[in-house]
């Protein structure tokens, strides 16, 4: 059974730091590429950035690019998502996912499993 279990989220204030981890179980974790998306109140959920399967690929939205970094342990089977200068429209819960398919459509939400999530709230 494929678990993804997201930690780190909560309340920061804009301009400060957070890192959220992603802890995935019951898959070959270094097979898969990982993403992390995130999905505000009555947004869709949306791509935030994704990093390759040995982690040489990164690939970010254009409104996180420089202030967000995505890394990974494939020892620990650990993924990561560093918060730098969080802004209030960065407040959603955010997602951490599996993905085997295609590196052109790591962008979508086209991913094999997904974490339950975790909320990140930025006040002003």
């Amino acid at each position: 059974q494929v678990q993804l279990v997201e930690s780190g989220g909560g309340l920061v204030q804009a301009g400060g730091s957070l890192r959220l981890s992603c802890a995935a179980s019951g898959l070959t974790f270094s097979s898969y590429a990982m993403g992390w998306f995130r999905q505000a109140p009555g947004k869709e959920r949306e791509f935030v950035g994704a990093i390759a399967r040995v982690g040489i690929g990164r690939y970010y939205a254009d409104s996180v690019k420089g202030r967000f970094t995505i890394s990974r342990d494939n020892g620990k089977k650990t993924v990561y998502l560093q918060m730098n200068s969080p802004k209030p429209e960065d407040t959603a819960v955010y997602y951490c996912a599996a993905y085997s398919g295609a590196t052109q459509d790591m962008r979508s939400l086209k991913y094999d499993y997904w974490g339950q999530g975790t909320q990140v709230t930025v006040s002003s």
